[in-house]
């Protein structure tokens, strides 16, 4: 049955959910806060440079072609998309100073030679961790993240059962555990624990289950897609748009809606939402069905009346945010040749970091990932010109502060951006570094919590733990409003674009009553 259909948040996982329920045939209207939609993927221009300002890895593939498949197309199709060889470069912090280099390749064999150089046997132990990563990660995709956790019959299959065996001890150990049983040399023991952070989570806290990711970036699966990941989020954008959605930005909610005659044995069901336009002023838009799309904490704890909570703030109280983060866009004049792509600057003590991290502390000296797309994609920066997006965990904590151009953001933004950046002069041999910098913008965990609504300034969302994921990290439907859903990195299945184009699909599955672990068809046009 046709349904009016509210959706809170124009990122990925909006965009995604009104493109299917739209295709699906609803009267589908979405609502964003900022002028422009994406959301955490987001966009900045300045002196000539353009930044994503979000995601910056393009892995799990076969979501992105799977979801443009549901609608007659295909990734490539959509995007142009380059494969990074090297994958990235990982620069580790020496005994006594500056650091050594190792590169993954594009090529899996070159990759266990490299382990294999490092360490004796390394090579031959990558062979077997890569089979079973990719055991791990094909389970993961038939069964685990293609599912609202609905029926317990999904989890009787047979290649489920017989490998329960292998599955619970990933479950119940820490990557961390799992890698460091395996290889001594702690480069090598850091490549393979950092997918942690990009989980929102750290090696020590990410079930090894998690270990799926390393069949992923070692095995020729980093891409990019030229023009930035501003090209996902209009193609995504383009899907909805075309499927009759509309789309309206500038558009703060401020209150779900509800009456107190909710069915299936609910308190009460949703029936719109009240918003404020760019100039405060409120309206009312009618709905039979509300999905939060943003920072579910927000919604539960801001704009839901408290009886009606399914996530109340003492729900959130025990739980795990993911790391904040200060970002540092550079525009740098002249090439640098040290860094490719995709570079990852690792502290000898990491686990320092993650511990300084989850005590709100500020790391010293930290960790970071730093982007370089201009190394593939001319138009992010101008000719004789490099672009650079530096990302640094912090601690969730928005009084650490905002950022702003040319060092304007607040202290500890700044301070900790211009030990990175010395950092990495350092360690990639890149002295003048400093003085070559021409377009300078910061961006801190009070950017997050203003702009995003996130939770404790968070930059990804719940950390990826064993409590806060699969079928422990929270329903997508509310136990307590009738037709209030919920998408994005803060339900099922998690953090990453891939992950927040899935759950856009799991609430699809729910309207639908489609209890399957299977994806979606693709859809009638």
């Amino acid at each position: 049955m046709k349904k009016r259909v509210a959706i809170i948040g124009g990122g990925i996982a909006g965009l995604a959910t009104a493109a299917i329920l739209a295709a699906d045939g609803h009267n589908v209207a979405l609502f964003e806060k900022k002028n422009e939609v994406g959301g955490r993927a987001g966009s900045l221009s300045s002196g000539g440079f353009r930044f994503d300002t979000g995601p910056s890895w393009y892995l799990m593939p076969e979501t992105f072609d799977h979801f443009f498949n549901l609608f007659g197309s295909s990734a490539g199709e959509e995007l142009d998309l380059k494969v990074l060889d090297p994958a990235y470069r990982v620069f580790s912090e020496g005994e006594d100073s500056g650091a050594t280099v190792l590169d993954i390749a594009r090529d899996t064999e070159q990759n266990i030679a490299t382990f294999e150089e490092v360490e004796e046997g390394a090579g031959a132990e990558l062979r077997r961790y890569l089979d079973s990563s990719r055991d791990s990660y094909d389970l993961a995709l038939k069964h685990f993240l293609y599912t609202n956790f609905t029926n317990p019959k999904n989890f009787l299959k047979k290649d489920i059962i017989t490998g329960l065996n292998k599955l619970l001890p990933l479950l119940t150990q820490s990557l961390e555990t799992f890698v460091g049983r395996k290889f001594k040399d702690n480069r090598l023991r850091q490549i393979l624990g950092y997918p942690a952070v990009f989980l929102g989570s750290s090696p020590d806290l990410t079930p090894s289950l998690y270990h799926l990711m390393s069949a992923l970036d070692l095995t020729g699966g980093v891409m990019y897609p030229q023009g930035g990941f501003v090209t996902l989020i209009d193609a995504v954008e383009r899907r909805a748009v075309e499927a009759g959605a509309v789309i309206t930005t500038g558009a703060t909610v401020t209150k779900v809606l509800t009456e107190a005659d909710g069915g299936f044995g609910k308190q009460a069901r949703a029936t719109g939402i009240v918003w404020q336009d760019r100039d405060d002023v409120e309206h009312r838009h009618e709905a039979d069905i509300v999905v939060g799309a943003g920072d579910l904490h927000h919604l539960e704890t801001k704009i839901l009346p408290k009886e009606l909570r399914t996530y109340p703030q003492k729900y959130w109280d025990k739980r795990t945010s993911g790391p904040g983060a200060v970002i540092v866009l550079l525009g740098v004049k002249g090439e640098l040749p040290q860094m490719p792509h995709h570079s990852l600057f690792f502290s000898k003590d990491w686990h320092e970091n993650f511990v300084a991290i989850r005590e709100g502390r500020m790391p010293s000296p930290a960790s970071a990932y730093v982007c370089k797309p201009s190394e593939t994609d001319p138009s992010v920066a101008p000719e004789g010109h490099e672009n650079l997006f530096i990302l640094i965990p912090v601690p969730a904590a928005p009084a650490i502060g905002r950022g702003g151009p040319d060092g304007t953001g607040d202290s500890a933004v700044e301070r900790i951006a211009d030990e990175v950046i010395e950092q990495m002069a350092d360690w990639a041999e890149i002295p003048d570094l400093a003085d070559r910098i021409v377009v300078r913008h910061t961006l801190g965990p009070g950017d997050f919590a203003e702009d995003l609504f996130a939770w404790r300034g968070g930059m990804l969302g719940p950390a990826h733990t064993l409590r806060q994921s699969a079928m422990f990290r929270g329903t997508n439907q509310s136990r307590k409003v009738d037709g209030l859903y919920y998408a994005g990195s803060s339900t099922i299945p998690g953090i990453g674009l891939p992950m927040c184009l899935i759950s856009a699909e799991l609430v699809a599955k729910r309207l639908r009553g489609d209890t399957s672990s299977s994806p979606l068809e693709p859809l009638e046009r």
